[in-house]
């Protein structure tokens, strides 16, 4: 092969990944790698902030399994990739991210520009990188998705300077990989896990993000069936069963008797399967240290004092809970029933009729769930609505309740929902954001009305940072530094060109919602909302246990 510029040698491989979009915006020092983008047959989507970039490459890597791409340029250009960056570590999502940089010979000194973004990027990203030269190119993209997307997935960083992009070089991509290896546990160890599993007088699984990632939903929900062991989901966890089985326990991690009610006081196993202690320490369910623990995870679990595994099945989680399936399915339980289940969908049925305005939580979350077919998704942003949504939001299938909650950073649902629209378009996409963090990120709206993304975003306004004072009422009597005002988001949605409108009744809310998603284009609907209700909806659920 004859003789090419690096930066098209860098596209070249670019495409031989698979890579369909690269989110973010040019800068100077990548003017050859947009040129080259150009000319190829991926999809340059300029947004208008780089953190939002990276959240859509962060959330095009959660659905699809291969790493999403986002491209900053050097100094504030890259700082502005690392909120969502870390986003993606935490919440083990595969994502390159790509850095313009300063010619190599002015690294060494003081110079516009420059500072040493490949150590700014190590603590939140699995491997990273600068390209030294144009001859390493294949290599290095390549290890950078390998790595992004082996177990568990997260973030790599490659930093571009320029005089390397420039460069020329008769170097080819690398053929990938057709089929990642994945680890098996042995049969001895599978066996003797199942062995504990049928002695156990009360095991329980505890289903988390993992579960979602790997495709092992259906696995799981033919062990909960042929076994009747019960299934309770993490936040990231949702739909991991369909909230309709009698085997799903609910959601936990908000409260601290969520564990006890759902049937982890009385366990004697726990069955962690894809659990993420990142989500919601082990202690939690686990304080006195006196539960038999079988993990079930793609990766050798972590070590913490709560979490001491008596059995690792480490490996494909579709497989291994096959083989459990087919040595447990003779012995089936009885199925019991969840506590905690019955209080909190007992309370979201009751919503239905709740006609108070503001709205309060549980009516606005009916009212979405009433108009959301099962593979619709609606993606949370972070604050008091994303407790609610965990808490109480049912979810029918996986990935269609979309919760950050490693990181856990505002402003996330507006840019990871363009980017769930581009993965799945024919699925309704509906976001739920506070006033406090749907401005983080407000700007791209420009970027969905550009796009066409047919978004639907909901925002729940009461001038406040909800979960802060909601923390602060709680343990100081009175809040402070936590009042702000607003914009009019339908004058500000109108300047975007796009529709919009306030709610000015309960009755308002659906019939805006149902309305705009019937629209090919992206729209927004204001519904001032009532925090009074505490989402500790009940006593007998405990003080909370999480942030927000």
């Amino acid at each position: 092969m004859s003789s090419r510029k690096a930066s098209d040698l860098f596209v070249e491989c670019l495409e031989a990944e698979g890579v369909k979009y690269v989110f973010g915006i040019p800068g100077e020092e990548t003017l050859d790698l947009n040129e080259s983008l150009h000319d190829s047959s991926v999809t340059f989507v300029p947004v208008r902030h780089e953190q939002g970039g990276a959240y859509m490459a962060d959330m095009y890597g959660r659905l699809t399994g291969r790493a999403g791409v986002c491209l900053g340029t050097l100094g504030p250009g890259a700082t502005n990739l690392i909120t969502a960056v870390a986003d993606a570590f935490l919440d083990r999502s595969p994502l390159v991210a790509l850095t313009g940089q300063a010619d190599l010979q002015r690294m060494h000194k003081e110079s516009h520009q420059h500072i040493d973004i490949v150590s700014m990027f190590k603590p939140v990203t699995k491997w990273n990188t600068r390209l030294n030269g144009a001859g390493v190119i294949p290599e290095v993209v390549r290890k950078a998705f390998k790595v992004a997307q082996e177990p568990k997935p997260g973030p790599t960083h490659i930093e571009l300077p320029e005089d390397v992009m420039d460069d020329e070089t008769d170097a080819r991509p690398l053929p990938t990989s057709k089929r990642e290896r994945r680890l098996e546990p042995s049969a001895g160890d599978t066996l003797a896990a199942a062995e504990l599993i049928r002695n156990a007088a009360n095991p329980i699984v505890l289903a988390g993000n993992g579960v979602s990632r790997v495709g092992a939903a259906p696995a799981l929900r033919e062990f909960a069936r042929a076994t009747g062991i019960g299934v309770a989901e993490t936040f990231m966890g949702k739909g991991a069963l369909d909230f309709e089985d009698p085997n799903a326990r609910g959601t936990v991690g908000l409260q601290s008797r969520d564990y006890a009610l759902a049937g982890f006081e009385d366990a004697d196993v726990v069955i962690t399967v894809g659990y993420d202690l990142v989500e919601h320490a082990p202690s939690n369910w686990n304080p006195k240290r006196n539960k038999t623990i079988i993990c079930i995870d793609s990766v050798p679990p972590e070590v913490d004092e709560h979490f001491v595994t008596e059995i690792d099945l480490v490996g494909d989680l579709y497989h291994i809970l096959s083989r459990l399936t087919d040595e447990l399915r003779h012995e089936a339980r009885t199925i019991s029933a969840s506590r905690l289940d019955d209080i909190v969908l007992g309370r979201f049925e009751a919503a239905k009729d709740d006609d108070a305005f503001p709205m309060q939580p549980p009516r606005a979350l009916w009212e979405i769930r009433k108009a959301l077919g099962r593979h619709d998704m609606l993606i949370s942003d972070v604050g008091l609505h994303k407790l609610w949504i965990a808490r109480m939001f049912p979810a029918h299938e996986p990935n269609t309740v979309l919760i950050a909650n490693g990181l856990a950073g505002m402003g996330i649902a507006l840019p990871t929902a363009i980017a769930a629209k581009l993965v799945h378009p024919g699925r309704n996409v509906v976001t739920v954001n506070g006033d406090g963090g749907f401005l983080m990120n407000v700007q791209e709206l420009e970027t969905a009305v550009r796009l066409k993304t047919p978004i639907v975003n909901v925002i729940w306004e009461n001038s406040q940072f909800g979960s802060i004072v909601w923390k602060q009422d709680k343990k100081f009597g009175r809040h402070f530094g936590t009042d702000f005002t607003n914009p009019d988001f339908v004058k500000l949605a109108d300047a975007f060109g796009m529709p919009a409108w306030r709610c000015e009744s309960v009755e308002d809310f659906g019939r805006h919602l149902r309305h705009a998603l019937s629209l090919e284009l992206p729209s927004l609907i204001v519904v001032p909302i009532d925090y009074s209700l505490d989402v500790s909806i009940s006593e007998e659920l405990g003080t909370e246990t999480v942030a927000a």
